[in-house]
């Protein structure tokens, strides 16, 4: 594959102290499902605006399939954008929606129809077509918004919170339903949200941008077990935070001392002994040790509450320094009282060294 977008030093200042993106350089490759993910105001947004030219970069190069595109307006680049509300025409039929862009760009009466019955049948909704927007429902209006984007035939595909409108159920249905689309069509998908499993479920790649740079990018399975930072373990999952020092190192294994015990954990990268760090664990990865059992790392305490979610539990472990870790437990049996472990409980919670993050400072976000 070869790079249909390629950003280079791309900064955004509102002002001299305003900065909304800070020295981007990013490519994504043709065909690829890219989502820039983080929090609100970390330029995320911004950053899509520039691709589709609809913000100018105050610094920096834009180039769509080798072309430099920094200044030139939307309708002069081989992109499309998705916007959250949709931007649908009321007065408009779903066809004359769709249809739109291509009467503007002067295609004849024939061809629109074809590539309008195509889009539309792309998105499920071909039996949509002569209805008006208000009397569809919210997943289909952002299919139709879907399909009159893809109907122009963009190279790049720009989605700014394109399900953010929607309710939790119908949410989780998009995702998937969008992630089939994008597999189906083959152009480049570009999406920004704050939502983690979004990014998570659809991408093949995530970017995770903090205060208008790049934290880190990567493949969702490489972020998810391997963060580079507090912040991206943070907002990529949830995790369990425990300040520490770092007590030896053999090899690439570390001995880390916490208030409430000790652990083993693999280092990704070279540390000394004596290192203030911030230790992280997912609480998925941790577990309740039944009597008797033995592992390589071992946290004592108490347990001080107990939350029920449907699949499983997730209980909070009070260790003997008062900082608290959760352990998420799926139950085998979900009616049986037995497997709920009651607050008060002594407990001893086991994690695998692979399963521990290591980073250096004590800080955690």
């Amino acid at each position: 594959m070869s790079a249909i977008i390629e950003l280079e030093h791309i900064s955004k200042h509102y002002s001299p102290t305003i900065i909304g993106v800070d020295d981007v350089t990013l490519a994504v490759e043709d065909g690829e499902f890219v989502t820039l993910l983080g929090p609100s105001g970390c330029g995320k947004s911004t950053l899509l605006r520039m691709i589709g030219g609809f913000e100018e970069p105050t610094h920096g190069t834009i180039r769509l399939a080798d072309k430099d595109v920094t200044f030139e307006p939307p309708y002069r680049r081989e992109v499309n954008m998705v916007f959250q509300d949709y931007a649908l025409f009321p007065h408009m039929t779903v066809g004359e929606n769709v249809g739109y862009g291509l009467k503007v760009q002067g295609l004849g009466r024939a061809e629109i129809e074809t590539r309008v019955h195509e889009a539309l049948k792309l998105v499920g909704l071909f039996d949509k077509l002569k209805l008006r927007p208000q009397q569809l429902s919210g997943g289909q209006r952002q299919r139709i918004a879907l399909a009159r984007a893809i109907v122009r035939r963009p190279k790049v595909l720009l989605l700014d919170e394109p399900l953010s409108a929607l309710d939790a159920k119908l949410r989780e249905q998009m995702q998937i339903e969008l992630k089939h689309l994008h597999e189906k069509v083959g152009i480049t998908f570009i999406m920004v949200t704050h939502d983690q499993t979004e990014a998570l479920v659809m991408s093949d790649r995530v970017v995770v941008m903090e205060k208008g740079r790049i934290a880190q990018e990567g493949r969702p399975q490489d972020l998810y077990d391997h963060p580079a930072s507090p912040y991206v373990a943070n907002f990529i999952g949830t995790t369990n935070f425990l300040p520490g020092q770092i007590a030896r190192v053999e090899g690439t294994t570390a001995e880390i001392a916490l208030g409430g015990g000790r652990l083993s954990a693999l280092l990704d990268a070279p540390m000394a002994a004596g290192t203030r760090v911030t230790v992280g664990c997912r609480p998925e990865k941790l577990r309740l040790m039944a009597e008797g059992e033995s592992a390589a790392n071992v946290l004592e305490g108490r347990i001080a509450e107990v939350i029920y979610y449907g699949l499983g539990l997730r209980i909070a472990v009070e260790l003997s320094d008062g900082a608290r870790v959760h352990v998420d437990s799926l139950l085998p049996d979900r009616l049986a009282r037995s497997a709920v472990p009651p607050v008060g409980l002594p407990v001893r919670v086991a994690v695998e060294p692979h399963n521990v993050f290591v980073f250096a400072g004590d800080v955690a976000p």
